[in-house]
């Protein structure tokens, strides 16, 4: 009976549009038409106060000649290969590990997530305090070996590896939970069925578990992808974007751009390039993971 109800309500598109209405005023509310006006004000030239002038592309034309803009393009990617190569892995090594432990497997996977749930600014905070060059924490790990230490998010050279490492730290746990659902997901069968044909931990993990989690490494490194081209709130603790730039990615730009220099229609240029980069980068992402699959 629940079941011919169900394909009632299914069939009748006049309900199922009435249950959506909500859902698709909310997006549009609060996202197609914030990205509808982003798009208008990046034609323009306006203070966000005074009377708007109508530029066409020149904002768009301005961006590809603005070295700072090409630098925080350049510090984004960067991130994005840090995500992607450095992050994932560590995430699936430790979903592995966590999935397999016979004793303590709930208390290590919200060790690990714990992170997630701290706010970003207050891991900047942290983050701050341990790389201090007077009193922080690596520096006197450091001496403890002989080794001097340095500011490291005060000088060029040492600035924007320092800023991704929290970054990389936090989310780790995130990626690490979602890979942990997908392999316990997998049947058992399947593993047990290779261990009696003499599979080793090592073969198991390569040969049926990461292939299985192939759809769950996809969304995960979607995720990743988009949260490396974003990012903002932990990079503006830790560093504001310095020392001279060396650590600033677009999204700090477009704020420092708007709120700062009173460019609205520059810094909106700068925010549409981030929702194209975000999409035509995921686009790539997909056909990757497609073609392998079809290999």
């Amino acid at each position: 009976v629940k079941e011919r109800k169900m394909q009632k309500i299914l069939s009748n598109k006049k309900a199922i549009a009435l249950f959506m209405l909500p859902t698709m005023l909310l997006i549009g509310v609060l996202v197609i038409v914030p990205i509808g006006m982003s798009v208008y004000y990046s034609l323009l030239n306006w203070d966000g106060i005074g009377k708007s002038i109508f530029v066409g592309l020149r904002n768009y034309k301005d961006l590809i000649s603005d070295e700072r803009f090409l630098n925080s393009v350049k510090n984004s990617l960067l991130y994005a290969c840090c995500s992607l190569c450095i992050q994932l892995p560590f995430s699936l090594l430790l979903a592995i590990v966590v999935a397999n432990v016979k004793k303590g497997e709930k208390f290590y996977r919200t060790t690990f997530f714990i992170p997630v749930i701290i706010s970003s600014v207050v891991i900047g905070q942290l983050w701050q305090k341990i790389y201090n060059g007077d009193y922080g924490l690596l520096n006197s790990l450091l001496s403890m070996i002989g080794i001097q230490g340095q500011d490291w998010i005060g000088q060029e050279s040492t600035a924007l590896v320092s800023a991704f490492i929290p970054n990389l730290w936090q989310y780790i746990g995130y990626h690490m939970l979602i890979m942990y659902a997908g392999i316990k997901s997998i049947s058992p069968d399947i593993n047990e069925a290779a261990r009696i044909d003499g599979a080793s931990k090592t073969q198991i993990a390569f040969k049926i578990t990461i292939p299985l989690l192939k759809p769950v490494l996809q969304v995960c490194a979607t995720f990743s992808l988009i949260g490396a081209l974003k990012i903002f709130d932990l990079i503006y603790v830790l560093t504001g974007g310095g020392p001279f730039f060396s650590t600033e990615v677009p999204t700090i730009y477009m704020y420092k751009t708007i709120f700062d220099s009173f460019k609205y229609g520059y810094g909106s240029a700068i925010a549409i390039f981030v929702i194209i980069e975000c999409l035509i980068l995921t686009g790539v992402l997909r056909l990757l993971f497609r073609d392998k699959e079809k290999a």
